[in-house]
């Protein structure tokens, strides 16, 4: 009991100093079964999957529309570990389909967790080309 609850303290005091990707590679890599071109594919298709739908949920009016963008973002998301704008889909989606508004401060956090995991993408991507010409 006592090793657990150090565990959790210890792991929670990482949590805090370590700074977050907004991506969790360890669980995409998991998706991927540890296959490193796996991976960069299922980034690549990401990012036009989660472009696109924001770009769609941003001129979205009828709360099907919305509702729709931000169950995909939400599923895409949680599906290759970028678990923050997950959960900032998830926010809005559940206030959408009880009848909210679409929130613009709620956007911008979405917009925001948009910009940093594609820039995240575009930075694996260019490691990864990098490193193939550099071979």
């Amino acid at each position: 009991m006592i090793q657990g609850r150090t565990r959790q303290r210890t792991a929670d005091a990482l949590d805090r100093q370590l700074p977050r990707r907004p991506i969790d590679m360890f669980h995409l890599a998991g998706q991927a079964l540890g296959d490193p071109g796996l991976e960069l594919e299922i980034l690549r298709m990401y990012d036009e999957i989660v472009s696109v739908h924001f770009a769609r949920l941003g001129m979205a009016a009828a709360k099907s529309d919305m509702l729709h963008h931000l169950h995909t973002i939400k599923a895409a998301s949680a599906g290759i570990g970028a678990f923050t704008l997950a959960e900032h889909a998830h926010v809005m989606e559940r206030e959408i389909a009880a009848d909210g508004p679409k929130d613009p401060e709620r956007m911008a956090d979405i917009e925001m967790a948009v910009s940093e995991v594609r820039e995240f993408i575009a930075e694996q991507i260019e490691l990864d080309e990098r490193r193939l010409t550099d071979g």
